[in-house]
């Protein structure tokens, strides 16, 4: 491509500008640790971080050498420094130093504008994907206390001492709330009420509800956890297998998303200067805009039609 550039005359320092904010989009799509492992094995020689043979993946003693930097170890070093502090302000501001880097090699200030734009748009979607997992979290802390709890039943325990022995981890102060309930002879069924207002924590209604029947009937509770518990995994078995049924869907409209991005490496890399006319003429200008609006409303239409097809399975 280097090649291509030369023959084309076009100036390759906005295009590796593009892949960068490509490889940045990606980053900040994955989780916060997605991918350094990978690049620890790769760059210590294929040993894992702590084992003796690879040291701390920076100056690691494995397949270099013992006592040698790594190759590429400050790349990594430079990763994480940058993960720390993405995980302390937040990963959507690093749109703003990637739109100024834009700005500058373009010599326009629409990337810097767009990246202030897209600062409030990432961040409002890394904070529902935060919500997401979280409440995924405390529904398999729901089922775990389900099954702690019957197998502590079982046991010979009475219900409050098998609640405070299988713990809450994983729901918070609402299982703060329920283990204080237990141990001070509360209202153990009315803090599980409390508690599954929680995202996630839904399960813990079914929990009261059966606590309930066995204080005031005598009915075991351990078969009613088990149900509960049964019924959430089913629950959560269906929602992961529609996730990978919807899989496909929302790659290729990812890939088609990106398409744009690759005509205008393109276009650089055939000399026509594609940046420079949408970025330094109001012709361009209304351009980026009409392409940008067709870009939100595709992925607009395609976001409904997956969270169509949530509800029309789950139902």
């Amino acid at each position: 491509m280097t090649a291509a550039y030369a023959v084309a005359g076009a100036h390759p320092g906005p295009v590796y500008a593009a892949l960068v904010c490509v490889g940045a989009a990606a980053w900040l799509m994955g989780g916060p640790d997605a991918g350094s492992r990978r690049a620890r094995l790769l760059l210590a020689g294929g040993c894992a971080a702590g084992d003796g043979s690879a040291g701390d993946g920076v100056t690691g003693a494995g397949a270099v050498g013992r006592g040698r930097p790594v190759p590429g170890g400050r790349i990594v070093a430079l990763g994480g420094a940058v993960r720390r502090f993405a995980g302390r302000v937040g990963r959507q501001w690093l749109c703003l130093p990637v739109g100024g880097v834009l700005a500058v090699l373009a010599e326009s200030v629409l990337p810097l504008l767009a990246a202030v734009a897209a600062v409030p748009l990432l961040g409002r979607w890394l904070r529902r994907r935060e919500r997401r997992r979280a409440a995924e979290r405390r529904e398999g802390a729901v089922i775990e206390l389900c099954a702690g709890v019957a197998a502590e039943l079982r046991a010979g325990q009475q219900p409050e001492r098998a609640l405070l022995a299988s713990g809450a981890g994983g729901l918070g102060q609402a299982g703060s709330a329920v283990l204080a309930a237990a141990r001070f002879g509360g209202d153990v069924p009315g803090a599980l009420r409390r508690a599954a207002r929680e995202p996630g924590a839904g399960g813990l209604a079914g929990v009261a509800a059966c606590w309930q029947v066995a204080v005031d009937g005598g009915a075991g509770l351990a078969d009613g956890l088990d149900r509960v518990a049964d019924a959430l995994r089913a629950e959560r078995e269906q929602r992961e297998e529609l996730r990978a049924q919807l899989a496909g869907p929302r790659s290729t409209a990812l890939v088609l998303a990106l398409l744009p991005l690759f005509g205008l490496l393109l276009g650089t890399a055939m000399g026509a200067e594609p940046l420079r006319v949408l970025l330094h003429s109001p012709v361009g200008w209304g351009v980026l805009a009409a392409a940008g609006l067709l870009e939100w409303a595709g992925l607009a239409w395609v976001a409904q039609i997956v969270r169509a097809a949530e509800g029309a399975k789950a139902a």
